[in-house]
């Protein structure tokens, strides 16, 4: 087992730079994920770390040993890959040994390896077949048995669940949780999808445009993000973001206004007519049903038009837009609340939920 150290690296494609000021270390053992869109250098820095790149500039350490010039068969790695990667000409049992006997491991070794793997990851009555035998979640076992019978320093996941159906993502998400409870291998997990990353990780690195935006355990960022973008990327459905001015009214939205909280008045000391950008989680917004015979303008609440009902069974997600303002709220209520598209609907925000970010840089101001 070993530690894996990020010191300063960047890396350039030309004249286009993939990541850069890419700094963190993952201690012995943990599970680290990192997130983000498309593009943002997630799955550069995952394979910089296997030596399939190389870094511009930077160190890079596994343990105590700089692998800057260490070729990657030699950085005693593990790497599982989006599309399985898997032999079609050889069986699972063959795959799953390919990569001892590279290194010309013992037969019997070799043999006992592939058999321990194969109950652990339940493959074995599949050890005969070949992958386009299995089904999705088999070969997505198979490249991980792969990478278990190995037994690296380090295993490197690039997005392994992206295939798989919905059903099937979510029970290996639990198996890979599980496999890694019983292995302790040090492990770093590519994926674009935030629920993996907060139901998988001890540590998430949220990255964007090749830049670290914040590193934290999966609720500290959830609750405490660091910027807008981290905000509106981790939680699903995603933060609202509500731009407003200030007045001595509270945050006028639209030609609505929401009361602004003492504390957040005393904390920033904002002043009249300054832009801010309000931020608030689905969760935290609800249906004021008594609010129609009720003045709301000068309240925590908002009035919105009804624009899309998505049911989702336990709940129902709705979509409501402020009059005056392009701005579409998400709200989640309960499925036995009677809405349709087009409905007036008041709104009642948790003030005591709300965030505040600059609106040119994305920063959070408060809390």
């Amino acid at each position: 087992m070993a530690n894996v150290r990020l010191e300063d690296i960047k890396r350039r494609f030309n004249n286009v730079t993939a990541i850069e000021d890419i700094t963190f270390e993952v201690p012995d053992g943990e599970f680290w994920v990192l997130v983000g869109p498309s593009g943002c250098g997630k799955s550069t820095i995952l394979r910089t770390i296997a030596g399939l790149e190389t870094a511009t500039s930077g160190k890079l350490y596994i343990g105590d040993t700089l692998m800057n010039d260490i070729p990657a068969r030699q950085r005693d790695v593990a790497m599982v890959f989006q599309n399985y990667a898997l032999y079609p000409h050889m069986t699972v049992a063959e795959n799953i040994a390919f990569g001892l006997q590279m290194r010309q491991v013992d037969r019997k070794i070799v043999r006992e390896r592939v058999d321990r793997v194969a109950r652990s990851l339940s493959l074995e009555n599949f050890l005969d077949r070949k992958p386009k035998q299995l089904s999705g979640g088999q070969q997505q076992r198979v490249a991980l048995g792969r990478a278990i019978a190995r037994q690296p320093q380090v295993f490197l996941l690039d997005e392994p669940l992206s295939n798989l159906d919905a059903q099937l993502r979510d029970d290996m998400r639990a198996e890979l949780k599980q496999l890694h409870e019983q292995l302790g291998v040090t492990t770093v997990y590519v994926t674009h999808d935030q629920i993996e990353a907060m139901t998988l990780a001890d540590k998430i690195v949220v990255l964007n445009h090749g830049k670290i935006q914040q590193i934290g355990a999966p609720q500290e960022i959830y609750a405490r993000p660091a910027n807008r973008m981290v905000a509106t990327f981790m939680g699903n459905p995603a933060m609202n973001i509500i731009p407003a001015i200030y007045t001595n009214k509270g945050f006028q939205v639209g030609e609505q206004h929401i009361s602004c909280p003492t504390e957040i008045q005393q904390e920033l000391n904002l002043t009249q007519g300054k832009p801010i950008d309000l931020g608030i989680r689905p969760e935290d917004i609800y249906v004021n049903e008594s609010s129609s015979s009720q003045n709301t303008t000068h309240c925590s609440s908002l009035t919105t038009h009804l624009k899309v009902v998505e049911p989702l069974g336990r709940e129902i997600l709705v979509r409501g837009n402020v009059p005056g303002t392009s701005l579409l709220l998400n709200v989640q209520i309960s499925p036995d609340v009677n809405l349709r598209v087009g409905d007036r609907l008041s709104l009642q925000l948790d003030l005591n939920r709300l965030f505040v970010f600059e609106p040119a840089t994305g920063e959070r101001l408060y809390p």
